[in-house]
């Protein structure tokens, strides 16, 4: 089994597919490398497709203590996967967990990206959620804890934005069920406080933002409540950033609406490559209604 090391000696799991231009593909809290199959079937056609699973989630390495998750070490690991598979710049994809890791990865390492796919992030940062979202992770870490994840995947995976999945397509659903419920109790528990819990609000993360300028897609379900007003921040901040919202569509994008999210993905990469994605041009920020 294919595995690299980080800095800190953790072993990462990965599999891969393709060759072309690098797309490293990053879960989800909820999901691991498997969760791209449908994009690694799609793009390893055309692209060299890196999937891995996050610290906490075997085949890769579990840390004991949670104090060697946290954000910066999730950023941190996707550099690994960079440099352990000697790939020098990289489309970068995440979703939710992974989105976040995605954007401070642009944030931290822009010369190693060359597009960046931020997508169902946001959920917690909003600065009057911020108090609920900690009480939340506390409890679910606890009830990680004392119960397992196989149990814990049954609530978890049947959450507000997760229902769309499920109403949509019950195969798929029950497959991400048994997928959730075979993670790792001590790892997501240790993901939960470690991550979750200590990462920043992105209204904090705003000035940094404004000076990123690796072409970046914000995508989001209008179905997601937590991360709608987070998409609209980063569009509105990140100069380089655009916007997509999926209509009637919860969390899990990619396997919500597969075919949708490959062709939004793949329209946005032959633009980046061919040089054609833009700057928003400082004209359409005035703050004018009328332009008069």
């Amino acid at each position: 089994m294919p595995h690299l090391a980080t800095d800190d000696g953790v072993s990462l799991y990965y599999e891969e597919v393709g060759s072309g231009h690098p797309i490293v593909f990053v879960h989800e809290f909820a999901g691991d490398y498997r969760s791209y199959e449908t994009q690694l079937r799609y793009f390893s056609r055309r692209y060299r497709c890196v999937a891995f699973n996050a610290r906490g989630y075997p085949p890769s390495d579990v840390p004991e203590d949670w104090r060697q998750y946290s954000q910066e070490r999730a950023r941190d690991d996707i550099l690994a996967v960079l440099d352990g598979l000697k790939i020098q710049k990289a489309h970068i994809v995440g979703i939710s967990m992974g989105g976040f890791a995605v954007l401070h990865f642009g944030l931290s390492y822009p010369e190693r990206a060359t597009a960046l796919v931020v997508a169902g992030c946001g959920y917690g940062a909003q600065p009057d959620k911020r108090q609920q979202f900690a009480e939340e992770v506390a409890r679910t870490a606890a009830q990680i804890e004392s119960r397992g994840m196989a149990e814990v995947s049954k609530t978890y995976g049947a959450g507000p934005t997760r229902v769309q999945l499920q109403n949509k397509d019950p195969r798929g659903y029950a497959e991400f069920l048994t997928q959730l419920g075979e993670h790792s109790t001590r790892g997501a528990a240790n993901t939960q406080r470690g991550v979750q819990a200590r990462r920043p609000s992105l209204w904090e993360l705003t000035e940094q933002m404004k000076k990123l300028d690796v072409p970046t897609l914000i995508a989001t379900g209008d179905e997601d409540d937590p991360c709608l007003d987070p998409g609209l921040l980063m569009k509105r901040t990140i100069p380089s950033a655009a916007l997509v919202v999926f209509p009637n569509t919860g969390h899990a994008l990619n396997l919500e609406e597969p075919d949708l999210f490959n062709r939004t993905l793949a329209e946005f990469f032959h633009q980046v490559e061919n040089h054609r994605w833009p700057r928003r041009d400082p004209r359409s920020m005035t703050g004018s209604i009328l332009g008069m």
